[in-house]
């Protein structure tokens, strides 16, 4: 039975010839991406802006989403946000917090629970959560926290795994995936929460892992092809790894794609996060990682493999029996 293979075994695309024009279309994309969040701004869901949380079970078939927004939004809480949670029959409803302090809020949360149930009086409700402005804002920070020092984690570890200059490259290709799925939640507005930070940190180790699969290759082809020019050595690198990143990201993106059409509505924004992260850093691993290497100016004078000082020695010198070093 013949194995299945995406990419043939002698590939030999020329990734690199397109490096300028990629990088051109990723610098424009990323400006586009800052220059949306900044006039658009997120659309931050309850856990970075407070305010209220409710479970509804229904007992018999759920009605359409847009019966119980309408239901809600007519107590004159503001515009609620309604996901289905958990099971086919249960929603989460979720409201902005008023103004008032404490008062105010419990007073908004017998409020919603009282209309939901007079709405609906099959359904069962939960207790009310609350997450304040202030634990909301801590929230952000963390989050936002998060991602930079993974970021700056990742590239201390590949600038010592490997050389600076792979750190810088790995470092713009993650800032290179995040901005743009920063810019595509401010397109379009879909709600921007902790499960979507779990998804940016996930975009990170995967972007991460499949660059560090190239990279890897590269230090090994630099050792190997000592006198090649840097161009065609990048483009053997990354032709080499090709099946792999290709076999890796097309299950993934299958998954994931399933997952967006039939998952629920919940995890909606954690997955389009991903399925977008997932596309991305496969296209930064080869077209944003590897072309800045170029630029950096890396290649076999500017490699010292990192090994002990004995087998540095006996890698550099080697003599026969007439005394002669070879």
């Amino acid at each position: 039975m013949r194995l299945l293979k995406l990419v043939p075994d002698d590939t030999n695309i020329q990734f690199l010839k397109w490096r300028n024009v990629a990088m051109s279309i990723s610098f424009l994309m990323i400006v586009a991406s800052i220059a949306l969040v900044a006039v658009r701004g997120l659309n931050f869901g309850v856990d970075f802006v407070g305010g209220q949380s409710v479970r509804v079970e229904f007992t018999q078939a759920m009605p359409p989403i847009d019966q119980i927004r309408t239901k809600v939004d007519a107590l004159g809480l503001g515009e609620a946000t309604i996901q289905q949670f958990g099971s086919d029959k249960a929603v989460s409803v979720r409201t902005a917090l008023p103004d008032g302090g404490k008062g105010a809020a419990d007073q908004a949360g017998k409020q919603l629970v009282a209309g939901i149930q007079k709405a609906f009086p099959t359904a069962k409700t939960g207790s009310v959560e609350t997450v304040s402005g202030k634990v909301s804002g801590e929230l952000l920070r963390t989050g936002l926290l998060s991602l930079g020092l993974a970021m700056a984690a990742i590239s201390i570890y590949i600038w010592i795994r490997f050389e600076w200059q792979f750190g810088i490259g790995a470092l713009f290709a993650l800032f290179h995936d995040i901005a743009l799925t920063f810019g595509f939640f401010a397109l379009t507005q879909l709600q921007f929460d902790l499960n979507i930070v779990a998804a940016l940190l996930t975009i990170i180790g995967y972007s991460l892992n499949d660059t560090i699969v190239v990279y890897d290759r590269i230090r090994e082809n630099l050792k190997k092809y000592r006198k090649m020019e840097i161009v065609p050595l990048l483009d053997l690198s990354v032709n080499e790894t090709l099946a792999r990143t290709v076999m890796t990201s097309f299950t993934m993106l299958i998954a994931l794609a399933v997952l967006l059409w039939v998952g629920p509505d919940v995890i909606f924004g954690f997955t389009a996060a991903m399925l977008l992260g997932i596309f991305i850093g496969t296209y930064s691993s080869v077209y944003m990682s590897a072309p800045i290497l170029v630029w950096l100016k890396v290649g076999p004078d500017s490699f010292v493999p990192r090994t002990s000082a004995a087998n540095e020695g006996a890698e550099r010198v080697e003599r026969k029996d007439d005394g002669a070093v070879v």
